[in-house]
């Protein structure tokens, strides 16, 4: 659409836990005051678009590293940034920005491997064939570059023409290969890894039009055949001309209905001030409300270099201050800016794991969660197991998971006010399909 632009929740662990160790973890409220933190204590991340060009300007990565726990790169993985020649391939920039990413525990969402914009002039110039040959190779090289380090790809980017018409873009690829390139391409790609998340993605797909219900049609068609694809990206730019469907929320649901997540991956609203704040909550109540949406990634992160900078369509302004939409989205994701609970700034908790019983395939954990000294309205847990264990009961506590299904985070099921050191404790239930390591319990988050 756009054609140069288009920390998952880092757990605080202390160190490897022993089969019946016992670790206590501390948070404080402050933990709920930045978007990514919030977002986590829904089960969801919140991202943004990064350009590596920039990493070295000390306000845009620190606003990156505290802010977020996704990045999208910008451009320096499309097809011409990593392999502008036949089958020679080039990653410093893209690797720049994933070594980043994993360095403050960010999860990274791959973009993209097949578009039918930005390709090198040699791919359009090629045959059927050698046109097939080249898009599985170029998926393979990529992936398998990056393999264990993406969570999630997108794998076809912007197939469908906008208008009325429901019918594919002309593209070197639809042109040539016909409509089941975009199959080859899922299947490629899982091939290549099948542990990470494969994605549809594009854009003016966010309420029921046309353009979404052909890329429904055919959503609904790979799951039924069993063609791998695991989430569809909704790129959500919206503007004056182009607001926030009405039925934003229910398109995001019939999706996930067909058993796929969903992710808003290129969010940006177009305006200031209340009514800029009024859109950007209805997008994350969508989300929230959508037990399927994975998350939300915001193309950019200040108005100052976004590919769309004189509509000021970002959280943060050219000079990083935060603006009424990034106070709106904090608050609608749950988070405080003023550290939440009652604006103290002081609630602590902690979190306390013991392995309680073990079986041959499974075994037991509880965690205490104490409060530190003043009482709590409120506390989250993040516990992580290691694929390819599972958790498959809880008790005492309400859970929901990130979309790897290895995050859980645990909250009060029901009450969870707590007096100056009092505490409650919940437990879980891990098979352990054949790995017996202990779970990682992260930092305790008091309100």
């Amino acid at each position: 659409m756009h054609s140069r632009a288009r920390r998952a929740f880092t757990l605080a662990t202390a160190g490897v836990l022993t089969a019946a160790g016992v670790l206590s973890l501390a948070g404080t409220a402050d933990a709920a005051t930045t978007l990514g933190a919030s977002a986590a204590a829904k089960g969801r991340y919140f991202g943004t678009a990064v350009a590596a060009g920039h990493l070295g300007e000390s306000a845009y990565a620190s606003t990156l590293d505290t802010e977020f726990t996704m990045v999208t790169p910008e451009n320096e993985m499309k097809w011409d940034a990593v392999e502008g020649t036949r089958d020679s391939f080039g990653f410093g920039s893209a690797d720049q920005i994933v070594s980043h990413a994993q360095g403050k525990g960010m999860k990274v969402r791959g973009h993209t491997l097949v578009w039918y914009s930005q390709l090198p002039g040699w791919v359009g110039g090629l045959g059927a064939d050698d046109l097939r040959a080249a898009m599985n190779n170029h998926i393979t090289k990529v992936m398998d570059h990056y393999k264990g380090r993406i969570y999630a790809w997108d794998v076809v980017n912007e197939a469908y023409q906008d208008g009325g018409s429901g019918a594919r873009r002309s593209s070197p690829f639809q042109d040539k290969l016909g409509s089941g390139y975009i199959e080859e391409a899922f299947r490629t790609a899982r091939a290549a890894d099948p542990a990470a998340k494969l994605c549809y993605n594009d854009y003016n797909t966010d309420g029921q039009n046309a353009k979404s219900n052909a890329v429904y049609a055919m959503v609904k068609d790979f799951k039924q055949r069993g063609v791998p694809i695991d989430c569809v990206g909704f790129q959500s730019h919206f503007n004056s001309n182009s607001p926030v469907p009405g039925d934003y929320q229910a398109n995001l649901q019939r999706f996930a209905d067909l058993g796929v997540d969903v992710q808003i991956t290129e969010l940006d609203v177009e305006g200031s001030g209340s009514a800029q704040a009024a859109d950007y909550t209805k997008v994350v109540n969508a989300c929230l409300a959508v037990s399927r949406c994975a998350g939300m990634t915001v193309w950019g992160v200040t108005d100052k270099y976004s590919w769309r900078s004189a509509g000021t369509p970002l959280l943060f302004d050219g000079d990083y201050a935060k603006k009424p939409a990034y106070t709106a989205v904090l608050t609608a994701l749950g988070g405080s800016g003023d550290g939440g609970g009652d604006g103290t700034g002081d609630a602590t908790c902690t979190a306390t794991y013991a392995r309680t019983d073990t079986w041959g395939d499974r075994f037991n954990g509880q965690v205490t969660v104490r409060a530190g000294s003043s009482a709590i309205n409120g506390w989250t847990v993040p516990v992580t197991v290691t694929s390819p264990q599972k958790v498959s009961a809880t008790w005492n506590g309400t859970p929901s998971w990130d979309s790897s299904g290895n995050v859980m985070t645990m909250r009060p099921n029901g009450n969870g006010n707590l007096a100056a050191g009092a505490s409650v404790s919940f437990g879980f239930t891990v098979m352990t399909n054949g790995n017996t390591s202990a779970p990682a319990i992260g930092a305790c988050t008091a309100s």
